[in-house]
Formats: C-alpha cells, sequence, structure tokens
C-alpha cells in the first residue's frame, strides 16, 4: 500500500474482502457456534459490526487485549490473530478507528455520575472492566512511548542480558517481583504456586465442579527444593467440544525430551489452529495415539515428587483433564504489574537471548517451548530475583515494538505481528496515526515518524481540532485531561457508591403473620434470586423481613412480584429501604433497564446444573440467541443458581423470557439490569459494605452551601457536560467507525482505581448531517 498522504484525503478502504474462520465462544456449545457461522456464510451482511457478547468466563479486558483489538481492526487477521474477548466481524469494511481516552476518570466516575452519562451508555452497547492503569496508558494501548524511558533504554542491546553498566536506574523495591519474592534467593518450594493460586488462576483441581472427570498424576510425594523438574507443552486444535489436545511434549532436567507425541481428538476438528499448533489434517490421520493413552504415560513417567514447569500451565493441564498439585508457571513467576503476563517468547529473548516461535515457521515447537519454560524456571532458581529485577523486563516490553521502528524496520502486511504495537502496524500498513492531546500531556511523550501529534492548550480545544482532524486520518486518539478525585474524595464516594448497590438490592417485605412458616418465606425470596442476608424485623406490629440480594435483577423481581399479593389472608408489601441514596432508584433502575448493553438480555433464577443442556436440545424455540452466561461462585467455582441469556433482539428475548417463566420450565426472570463486569467489582466488595442500610449522609449545614457543591467544575456537572460534547463528536464521525470510550481508571498511594472501556461501531442509521455538528 502507498503512504497516506498527510492530513489531505481520507485513506482508501483496507484491502479485500475477506472471509472470516468461525470463532469460539468461550465456554459455549456447538448450537451457539452455529449462529456466527451462519452469520459468516452470508456475504450481502457487508457492514463492519461487533458481536453483542464480548466475554463469558473473562470479566476484565486487560490492555494487552485492547491492543491486540486495535491491531486487528488495523491489519486484518491475515496479519494478526483474532481477538478471542470479543468478535469484529468484516474488518476490511472499517473506514477509521477513533480512541477518545478521558484520562483521570474510572470505572467508579461512570457508575456514580450513571445518570449524567446518559449519551455515552446508550450509543455504546458494549461495556468492559479495564485493569488499574500501568505506569503508562498510551504506551499499553498503542505503543506510544515516553522520552525518557526510551533514551535510558536505548543503551540497551536488545536480545541479550543487559550488562551491569548498562543497567537502567529502577527502583527495586517497587518491582512485583521483589515484592513477592524478596531479594534473596528462592528455592523451588518457594515458586511453586499455593493452592489459593491455583484456584485463583483456575488451575484443574480436586473436587472442582469442571474437573469431575480429570485423572490424578499420583504425584503425592514429599516435594523439597531437590525435587526434579519436568518442562511440559500441550499444542491444541478448536473441536465441536472446545479445545482439545493434538500434542504434548515432556522435557526433563539437561534437556532431554521424554515424550513427544501428537495426539488424535476424540471429538470433530473444527480449526486445527495450524498457525500456533503447527497441526495439520495431514499430519493428524495416521496418529491412533488417544488422550486417555497420554494420560496413562505420565502417570507412568512422573515420579511422586515430580514439579511440573510450563508457560500457563493451566491450560495445558485443561487439555490433558489431568490434576497435578506441584507446578511452576514461568507466565506467574515472572511477575508482572496490574496482573497481566509476559509472553514465552519475549522472556527468551530477553532472559535466555533465545529466539522461539519463529514466525517463519509452521505453528510452534511444543518441545523447544517446554524446554525453554524449563530454562526459565532455571535461570530464575540461579540468579534470584534481585537479578531478575534488575532486567526491567516490563520497560523492555513496553519498547519492544519501538526498537523495531527506530532502526526503520517494517514488517509487511501479510506478516504475522504478535509483539507489534499498534503504531508499528500503522507504520507496515503505510499509515500515521494522529494524536490530540492536551500540551500538559506531550512532554514527556516521544516523537515518532508515523505519529501525527497536535497539541492543544484545553480540553476545548482538543475537541475542536478534532472536529476537522479526525476525518482525514485512519486511526486517531483524542485524549482529554481531567482533574482526578483526592484519594479521600475517592475513597468517600466508591463507598457510597458501593453501600448504594447494596440497598437498591435489599428488600423489606410484609407484614407477615406471626405464625408464618420462616423455612417457607425463605424459600420464596431464594426464589428470585441468590441471597446475602436474610433478618426477621420484630420492630414492628407484625413480623417483616429484610432481604439482601446479591444481584439487583434479584430484587427488583422480588418488588415486582411479591408486592401487593396476598399471603396467609395478608396483602404484603414489598419495597426498598428509604434513604438518601435510594430517593432516586426509581429512575435509576428504568435507566439501567433501558442502557443499551441490557436491552436484549434477560436474568433467570432456578437455573440447574443441566439447564444448559436442556437449552441446547431446545436450542430451535430460542430465535437469536447469542450467549448463555452462567455465572460460578469465586471459591469454590460451582454454578450459581442463576443466570444471563443474550439475544439480538429485544423482541428475541421478550419471547424467550415468556417461554422460560412458563410452567415448562419452572423458572422466574426479568430483563436484565446490571452490567456483566460490573458484578465482579460487587462481587468483590469487603463485608462492611455490604450490610443491611446504615449508612446516612449528613447534609450541609446551610442550602447556599449544598448549591455551591453543583457548581460549574463539579465533577456531576464536568461529566454531564463532557458526555453531551464527546456525543456531538461521535456523530459527526462517518459510519462504519470503530469507536472507543476508555476510562483508564486512576492509580495513587491511597490505592488504585480500575477503568472502564466502551466501544462500538457507527451504522449508516446514526449519521447525521454535517451541519448538526457545529
Amino acid at each position: 500500500m502507498e503512504p497516506e498522504k498527510e492530513n489531505t484525503e481520507r485513506p482508501p478502504k483496507r484491502g479485500r474482502k475477506r472471509r472470516q474462520a468461525p470463532s469460539q465462544l468461550g465456554g459455549a456449545a456447538e448450537a451457539l457456534r452455529a449462529g456466527w457461522e451462519r452469520e459468516e456464510r452470508h456475504p450481502q451482511v457487508k457492514k463492519a459490526r461487533l458481536s453483542t457478547i464480548l466475554f463469558t468466563e473473562n470479566w476484565e479486558v486487560t490492555h494487552e487485549q485492547l491492543c491486540g483489538l486495535l491491531k486487528y481492526a488495523v491489519m486484518g487477521k491475515s496479519s494478526v490473530p483474532k481477538p478471542s474477548w470479543c468478535q469484529l466481524f468484516h474488518q476490511n469494511n472499517l473506514n477509521n478507528v477513533v480512541v477518545f481516552v478521558l484520562q483521570g476518570m474510572s470505572q467508579l466516575h461512570f457508575y456514580k455520575f450513571y445518570m449524567e452519562f446518559g449519551f455515552l451508555r446508550k450509543a455504546f452497547r458494549h461495556k468492559f472492566r479495564l485493569p488499574s492503569p500501568s505506569s503508562d496508558f498510551l504506551a499499553d494501548i498503542i505503543g506510544l512511548q515516553k522520552k525518557e524511558t526510551t533514551e535510558d533504554l536505548s543503551k540497551l542491546s536488545t536480545g541479550s542480558l543487559p550488562s551491569a553498566s548498562s543497567k537502567v536506574s529502577i527502583n527495586l523495591q517497587d518491582d512485583p517481583i521483589i515484592q513477592k519474592y524478596g531479594s534473596k534467593k528462592v528455592g523451588i518450594i518457594k515458586c511453586l504456586l499455593t493452592k489459593e493460586e491455583m484456584k485463583t488462576f483456575h488451575f484443574p483441581l480436586q473436587g472442582f465442579p469442571d474437573c469431575e472427570n480429570f485423572v490424578l498424576t499420583k504425584c503425592n510425594g514429599s516435594v523439597t527444593d531437590n525435587s526434579p523438574l519436568f518442562g511440559l507443552d500441550c499444542e491444541m486444535c478448536l473441536t465441536s467440544k472446545g479445545r482439545e489436545l493434538t500434542r504434548i511434549a515432556l522435557v526433563a532436567e539437561g534437556g532431554v525430551c521424554v515424550l513427544d507425541e501428537l495426539v488424535k481428538p476424540d471429538n470433530k476438528v473444527l480449526d486445527y489452529l495450524t498457525s500456533f499448533s503447527g497441526i495439520t489434517k495431514k499430519s493428524l490421520e495416521p496418529v491412533t495415539t488417544k488422550l486417555k493413552d497420554i494420560q496413562r504415560k505420565l502417570k507412568a513417567l512422573l515420579p511422586p515428587n515430580a514439579v511440573l514447569v510450563g508457560h500457563s500451565l493451566d491450560l495445558d493441564l485443561k487439555a490433558l483433564k489431568m490434576i497435578h498439585p506441584y507446578v511452576i508457571d514461568t507466565s506467574l513467576l515472572y511477575v508482572r504489574e496490574q496482573g497481566r503476563r509476559f509472553k514465552l517468547k519475549f522472556l527468551a529473548k530477553a532472559i535466555l537471548g533465545k529466539d522461539i516461535q519463529n514466525p517463519d515457521r509452521l505453528g510452534h515447537d511444543a518441545t523447544e517451548d517446554a524446554r525453554t519454560a524449563l530454562e526459565l524456571a532455571r535461570y530464575f532458581l540461579k540468579y534470584g530475583p534481585k537479578k531478575v529485577a534488575e532486567l526491567n523486563l516490563e520497560a523492555l516490553a513496553r519498547h519492544q515494538g519501538l526498537h523495531a521502528a527506530d532502526q526503520g524496520q517494517s514488517s509487511p502486511a501479510g506478516v504475522q505481528q504478535h509483539n507489534a504495537s499498534v503504531l508499528d502496524c500503522l507504520h507496515s500498513m503505510g499509515q500515521k496515526l494522529l494524536l490530540l492531546t492536551r500540551e500538559v500531556d506531550t512532554s514527556e511523550l516521544s516523537s515518532s515518524r508515523n505519529c501525527e501529534t497536535v497539541t492543544c492548550l484545553s480540553n476545548k480545544e482538543v475537541l475542536e481540532q478534532a472536529r476537522v482532524e479526525v476525518p482525514l486520518f485512519p486511526f486517531s486518539v483524542v485524549q482529554f485531561s481531567f482533574e482526578g478525585f483526592s484519594p479521600a474524595l475517592a475513597e468517600e464516594m466508591n463507598q457510597r457508591l458501593r453501600v448504594k448497590w447494596s440497598e437498591i438490592s435489599t428488600v423489606y417485605a410484609g407484614p407477615f403473620s406471626k405464625t408464618c412458616n420462616l423455612r417457607s418465606l425463605k424459600r420464596l425470596f431464594k426464589s428470585f434470586g441468590p441471597v446475602q442476608s436474610f433478618s426477621l424485623v420484630l420492630e414492628t406490629h407484625q413480623p417483616h423481613v429484610c432481604v439482601q440480594y446479591e444481584v439487583l435483577e434479584a430484587a427488583q423481581l422480588a418488588i415486582e412480584s411479591l408486592n401487593g399479593i396476598l399471603i396467609d389472608g395478608i396483602r404484603v408489601k414489598a419495597q426498598r429501604p428509604v434513604t438518601e441514596l435510594t430517593l432516586d432508584c426509581d429512575t435509576l433502575v428504568n435507566e439501567l433497564e433501558q442502557d443499551s448493553e441490557n436491552q436484549g438480555t434477560i436474568y433467570l433464577s432456578g437455573v440447574s446444573e443441566t439447564f444448559r443442556e436442556r437449552l441446547l436440545r431446545q436450542s430451535s424455540l430460542f430465535v437469536g440467541l447469542e450467549a448463555v452466561i452462567l455465572p460460578k461462585d469465586f471459591k469454590n467455582r460451582k454454578q450459581k443458581k442463576y443466570g444471563f441469556l443474550k439475544f439480538k433482539t429485544i423482541s428475541s428475548a421478550q419471547r424467550a423470557l415468556s417461554i422460560f417463566t412458563g410452567r415448562g420450565w419452572k423458572l422466574k426472570g426479568r430483563n436484565a439490569l446490571t452490567p456483566r463486569h460490573l458484578h465482579t467489582w460487587l462481587q468483590s466488595l469487603p463485608p462492611e459494605s455490604r450490610t443491611p442500610p446504615g449508612l446516612h449522609i449528613v447534609p450541609p449545614p446551610f442550602e447556599q452551601q449544598a448549591l455551591q457543591t453543583l457548581k460549574v467544575d463539579h465533577p456531576k456537572i464536568a461529566a454531564w457536560r463532557w458526555g453531551r460534547k464527546i456525543g456531538k463528536l461521535y456523530h459527526c464521525l462517518c459510519p462504519g467507525t470503530l469507536c472507543l470510550i476508555l476510562l483508564p481508571g486512576t492509580k495513587s498511594s491511597h490505592g488504585s482505581l480500575p477503568g472502564l472501556g466502551l466501544m462500538g461501531i457507527k451504522n449508516e442509521e446514526e449519521s447525521i448531517a454535517p451541519n448538526k455538528c457545529s
């Protein structure tokens, strides 16, 4: 592609149309996947669009995953992998990509001022939680670096270990590796994942619901710092039942390969994932080895005190359907900021000076990957955490793509670019990035040959420049800067918001007969959803109950179902507590129900373990079903007795709701109210913020003082004003524009607040005449 003319004409559409491969919907079964395949087979649907459901198990979208989506939007599937957490159809029909960054804002801002962000929550159907920002948000998302770090890293020799004289000056005490392991050398036992860590990172464990048919390795010996290490790596393909094993490699200490075999999957193969696994239909045809044969061999090969070493080892053990208690996972051993993980290829280069997973080779070499993981574990044990921290891996990873750009290197659009930044991908396509930002934000940004930076004196000027410049670039970042909350105010608002959700999820009901059956009452209230607490109120003439639910939908369903009904001849009233925080709850519930993300989604209570299987058997009754979301308990991983169903249209959702609440299914339900990423936040609250209502806000002593709190620069007013301004700019974008609104989150010594992302593709129907943009 010829380089784009600077700021003069709209870039051409990218490439020719490509047929996209069928995708995997997390743990959803074949019937749901068929919907995606039908979508791909109909070429008349040419508009670029995002999938309705973003993810099923992954509650948080990492900066790395977000970067992967943006690279895919720029280059398409022929050059970079498809995002695993969402679906982008007809990428080649995208016209532009625009990213709005609201610097200084977090998820707390969005839900504290939910009513004020009216346009954003209605226009963008897809919302997701982001982690708290690292030291450089723009570097994480698009690869734009800071000057100071770039100059320091120019001293490093990429591809080899830094010498003592070339180390970057860093504070070792802040390094996550030092914080976890300390500065002194450690042994094998210290590097093993604890049982709690294995639960957190979803390793197969005995007694877990999803592991009933898993095989134990029988390694129950006493582990010491002298126990033998074995490197393990597996390659998988996609079958009608999900991912299944196609190759396994086991490497003993010293690098000797003791097992390297191809494995025939038990179910029909949908995608061999050849670019990763190296497996083809031809290579598997003569194979007769099955999974049970591999399980038997591993049980015979591994001694009782064996320690398995691998990179993202949980996926390998799940593919093997085996449980092993002693593991070292190098993706967790080399700890990274914000819970992110380094890639094996990067660690091999930065630590060992080895080039693995060569893009010129067909797929990964399982033996090479297993051996590399083993060498990385041995390096950590030999040199200790301090030596690893001194390598400054975080800085090396952030600037890996910049080094290639500084050397004038660019890879063609058809070459896999797994580790490249968005900036590098644009460079390889001969395109430029537009960055519009306030002058205060660019003092430390490095210049880039394919980044056009426009600095402005204010947010208002950023907005005005965006109207002129954004249509001229294929990829734009528009960054507004806002004053963040002070730590004390942030904590107070955080607590108020949490208690508000707790209070609007609480129901007071009564009166009931003094001889009522308390057990029957509990069963009645539990039928609407999971109960957090249940208490009897005896301060009234006749008994009442106070029920706090885990999810807002359950509380709303209880109020709608019970208010005004007769129980034991007494008419019951069901209501929320009346406090300062619940005065606007009816308006809030109505707005939540109209939220674009919740429309087309229904909540169901009474879901059993066999619900998914029965749903799949009768899937023909439910037209437009896109995703089945069955939450699990964070601690024991058991499925909870409620779920959410996502449909393409509101009418499909309502038709399904009438079927589910009929006699045949014996379920109770209503329209969804709570965005799914919010569930994690609400379920992770400290116990004191989940108690029944008790927080009371003391109003200011004078009315004038109360009015002054809503002055023009108050965060509530700023949220309302800037939500509208960004809405006007959004309407000026051309149809077919992928648009993201990112609230990066905040980080301070007093604590971190997670960020929030909203995204969507502007369609033809949403476009308005240019004269309305003024």
